[in-house]
């Protein structure tokens, strides 16, 4: 199984997404009728939520993408890679976890797995990272 393959593509897919929400985010904020209003209420509640999903959104994608290259170039055990792979992956229910909140009021469940889901994966690669040996 190529571990890393699924958290580029995955990646890929939750960047566009979440990029077509800052463009509706900018949208709301600069050319809707509603922009004034929008502008007033932008740095709290839903709107400040929705943009902390946009942002985390991209990054956690970028990370996928990144742990994914790293999985597929570095010579790590399967075990890391597959659970590495797994984690950084259920990492992106943290932004969706946010936007799913907003968007339907949900609680924040997914937010609170998603955050622990990519620290894990993120001390656990940067340990196995560690460990690797250098090439003679």
């Amino acid at each position: 199984m190529h571990y890393g393959k699924r958290n580029i593509a995955a990646g890929l897919f939750i960047l566009a997404g979440f990029m077509a929400l800052g463009f509706f985010l900018i949208y709301m904020a600069h050319l809707s009728p509603s922009s004034e209003k929008w502008a007033a209420e932008y740095a709290a509640g839903a709107h400040l939520e929705t943009r902390m999903a946009h942002v985390h959104g991209n990054l956690f994608a970028l990370l996928n993408i990144v742990f994914g290259l790293l999985l597929l170039k570095l010579p790590f055990p399967e075990t890391i890679r597959k659970w590495v792979s797994w984690l950084a992956l259920a990492g992106l229910l943290m932004p969706i976890g946010i936007f799913l909140k907003v968007a339907l009021g949900l609680p924040p469940v997914l937010v609170v797995v998603g955050a622990l889901s990519i620290l894990v994966a993120s001390l656990w690669l940067g340990i196995a990272t560690m460990k690797l040996r250098s090439p003679a």
